[in-house]
């Protein structure tokens, strides 16, 4: 993988991570940067998903490996806040 793929990987995490946080109600009991590394690896895994499922080689935009990957982050945001708030 190319150094430019990292990085890209990285940025669509970020924006995954906080996709993710924003269609979650109320409050999340988790930093920033926690929020990020679920998007991140959201990201990938949603990624490995999506291909699985024969869903990320479409035409144009992929909403639906998106919708996935976003869908894995609230998730991880959820279980990570929730896990947080029990301590």
């Amino acid at each position: 993988m190319e150094i430019s793929g990292i990085i890209s990987a990285l940025v669509i995490g970020v924006i995954i991570g906080l996709l993710g946080r924003l269609v979650l109600p109320g409050r999340q009991h988790i930093g920033l940067l926690w929020t990020i590394v679920v998007g991140i690896v959201a990201a990938l895994v949603g990624t490995v998903i999506a291909r699985a499922m024969g869903l990320a080689d479409t035409d144009g935009v992929d909403w639906m490996e998106w919708a996935v990957q976003i869908a894995l982050a609230a998730l991880g945001v959820a279980a990570l806040s929730k896990a947080k708030g029990l301590r």
